[in-house]
C-alpha cells in the first residue's frame, strides 16, 4: 500500500512540475488578492520593483513556518536588493493575519482562498476535497516579467538561493 501511495504521489508531482505554460521572460500573470491586513494587493502595485512571489501550502505547518521565518530573517537583505516578498496560500485572511502576527512576518501574505492565482501560476494542488498551494516561487522583474521559476523548493536553502539569483539577475540587467 505504501508503494502505491508513493507511486501516486510521484505521478501527481511529476504532472504538476511543468511550468504550466509559464516561461522566463513572459509577463507574470496579473492578480488582485487581499492581504493579512485586509488590504487589496495587485501585482501591478509593484511594477518597478523586483518581486519574490512565493506560494506555500498551509500556515503554521512546520515547513511553511520555516520558509516564512527564513524570508523574515532575510527581509533586510531582500529589501537591499529592491525586492519585495509576497507570500500566497489558499488560507483565509484571518489565518494569514494570525500566522503573520505569531511569527512577526514583515511582508504581505495574500489569501487566495479560491486558488485562482495559484492555478494561474501552476502552483495549485487540487485534490477535489481539499486544495493547497504548491511550494513554488517566482522572481518577477521590475517590468513585470517572470525572471526565475522555482518548482522544486527546499525551504532550508530557498531564501539563500533567491538572494544569489537576484544578484545574478540584477547584474544582467
Amino acid at each position: 500500500m505504501k508503494n502505491l501511495f508513493n507511486a501516486l504521489t510521484n505521478t501527481i508531482l511529476q504532472k504538476s512540475e511543468s511550468n504550466g505554460g509559464l516561461e522566463i521572460g513572459q509577463s507574470a500573470p496579473e492578480f488582485s488578492l487581499i492581504d493579512q491586513h485586509q488590504q487589496p494587493c495587485k501585482l501591478t502595485d509593484y511594477h518597478g520593483k523586483w518581486v519574490v512571489l512565493y506560494f506555500y501550502p498551509k500556515v503554521e505547518t512546520p515547513i511553511c513556518t520555516k520558509e516564512a521565518c527564513s524570508f523574515r530573517d532575510h527581509n533586510e537583505a531582500l529589501i537591499s536588493k529592491q525586492a519585495v516578498i509576497l507570500g500566497v496560500s489558499v488560507d483565509s485572511v484571518a489565518n494569514h493575519q494570525a500566522f503573520a502576527n505569531h511569527h512577526q512576518l514583515p511582508f504581505r501574505l495574500l489569501a487566495d482562498t479560491k486558488g485562482l492565482v495559484a492555478k494561474q501560476y501552476n502552483a495549485l494542488l487540487d485534490l477535489k476535497v481539499k486544495r493547497f498551494a504548491k511550494r513554488h516561487s517566482f522572481i518577477i522583474d521590475p517590468q513585470g516579467r517572470i525572471a526565475k521559476i522555482y518548482r522544486n523548493v527546499n525551504a532550508n536553502q530557498h531564501v539563500t538561493e533567491i538572494l544569489e539569483d537576484l544578484s545574478e539577475l540584477q547584474h544582467e540587467n
